[in-house]
């Protein structure tokens, strides 16, 4: 599946059962321009490798092809998608989606609801320059937040048209919330490397309605 062999969190391998931090006082926000912002908090899930494991075991991922100009070519990488009334695989990411939604209902209004996971298998996976702008999110603030896993991959933000990018490498339970105008105004992608790289998986989740 990897490159390499997965190197887990030296962290994780003394930790106990999974578990969150608090998000109060440990999040850093970083304001953008044209009112967004993106929070970050490295290492929010304790035990993180148990999650990881579960995950490239349990989760029915599957491999999609999507049309780009007159061709159709392969989604590099695997994909798995988590609708309101479908169980999430393991019980800690239903807990995370609903402390998130506890923490941002002053700014959200409304709660975390469906969950879309993404294995990048190796340096070859990646996700191109875009904004989650499918939906409510065309038109109206929202938020994305994404929950990683595995080995650390670059997540790369730049504003939307160009410009300079900022780079937050996500990894072993690291937590990184998209808000205000931040799909509107801003791109993000996870480009490919030429490094060894062990797998990661990314678990996003979003409000109803945008995708």
């Amino acid at each position: 599946m990897s490159e390499v062999a997965y190197q887990p969190s030296m962290l994780d391998l003394t930790a106990a059962a999974p578990s969150l931090d608090p998000l109060g006082g440990r999040l850093r926000r970083h304001e953008l321009s044209r009112g967004a912002w993106v929070d970050h908090l490295p290492g929010w899930v304790n035990g993180s490798d148990a999650i990881f494991d579960l995950l490239l075991r349990e989760v029915p991922w599957r491999a999609e092809r999507r049309r780009m100009y007159d061709n159709e070519v392969d989604v590099p990488r695997l994909l798995c998608w988590y609708g309101p009334d479908r169980p999430l695989p393991h019980t800690l990411l239903t807990e995370a989606r609903t402390v998130l939604t506890r923490h941002y209902a002053a700014e959200l209004g409304e709660p975390f609801v469906t969950a879309g996971m993404c294995l990048y298998r190796s340096g070859r996976d990646s996700v191109a320059w875009h904004g989650d702008t499918h939906g409510r999110s065309a038109h109206s603030d929202t938020m994305v937040a994404i929950v990683s896993f595995g080995s650390p991959r670059s997540l790369l933000l730049r504003p939307r048209g160009g410009g300079a990018s900022l780079r937050f490498p996500l990894g072993h339970g690291d937590l990184v919330v998209m808000g205000g105008s931040c799909q509107r105004t801003w791109e993000h992608a996870v480009p490919k490397t030429s490094r060894p790289v062990g797998p990661r998986v990314s678990v996003q989740f979003r409000p109803a309605g945008v995708a």
